[in-house]
């Protein structure tokens, strides 16, 4: 099975990526390392990491087609993903290959829950594979477009000019232009929206939300990267793009509450 592009199908993925990475926004909040400012030095860590990711799906794969689904931790595949630094090179270089990787994690996660056909859940990994080479491929693009100057430094730490519980209005905010962009057919800029906010907004609150509430966190990662995209680009109706967001807001105004404890906490301590 030959995971890697095509000389021609990675033509036309570089001369789409090349236009994107020119306008990339350059704030990272989250523990974003600062590998991500030397792309072309870790390059070969980054390629090592995605055939390690690869590799260990398959294993999991493997063990629930002769196993079953008893045999296998299915979370386990979100602590690979984020357990590696290109995970954080694809998030601040390409973030709709990002959405997609998610996408593939998150179609073998669910079709091994779901107990589907091993050959289902193989589909799903070949996606997540696809999505991950081509990952690859946009960090190498980007690492050229760094060399050159093309690309300004990615900013490693989180925003302090709004408290974090402000950051969650903020992006309940932004939620509701994704459903009147959503409702003016401009789908591609409702999807930016939603990237947008998730890199720019909800990763910066992720680490006071993980120590109060990780299941939490998790919910809300695939919402962003998975249910909202995928409700958006499949045409779903205003009612049921706007049910998804209302579902997402519930979940940030518990979010919320989380983080205004854990800020009152801070300031009773010190």
């Amino acid at each position: 099975m030959n995971l890697l592009f095509k000389p021609a199908k990675a033509l036309g993925v570089s001369l789409l990526l090349a236009s994107a990475f020119i306008t990339q926004p350059v704030l990272a909040n989250g523990p974003i390392g600062e590998h991500v400012n030397h792309l072309q030095a870790n390059l070969k860590s980054y390629a090592e990491e995605v055939e390690w990711m690869v590799g260990k799906v398959d294993t999991m794969v493997s063990d629930y087609d002769t196993k079953g689904a008893k045999a296998v931790k299915t979370d386990d595949l979100i602590e690979y993903w984020e357990s590696v630094k290109f995970h954080s090179a694809i998030e601040t270089n390409f973030v709709p290959v990002y959405a997609s990787i998610w996408q593939g994690i998150y179609g073998v996660k669910m079709a091994i829950e779901n107990k589907q056909p091993a050959t289902e859940v193989r589909k799903q990994q070949q996606a997540m594979n696809n999505a991950l080479w081509q990952g690859l491929g946009a960090v190498k693009l980007a690492a050229k477009f760094q060399q050159q100057g093309l690309l300004a430094n990615v900013t490693t730490t989180a925003s302090k000019e709004m408290t974090q519980s402000a950051t969650i209005d903020e992006i309940k905010h932004r939620l509701d232009r994704v459903v009147a962009k959503f409702a003016e057919r401009l789908n591609d800029e409702a999807t930016e929206i939603v990237h947008d906010t998730y890199l720019h907004l909800f990763e910066g609150v992720e680490g006071t939300l993980i120590a109060q509430d990780a299941n939490l966190v998790e919910v809300l990662e695939k919402d962003f990267n998975v249910t909202l995209p995928l409700a958006i680009s499949s045409n779903k109706s205003v009612d049921e793009v706007r049910n998804v967001i209302s579902d997402m807001q519930t979940k940030l105004d518990r979010a919320k509450t989380l983080i205004e404890k854990a800020e009152k906490t801070r300031k009773d301590v010190f």
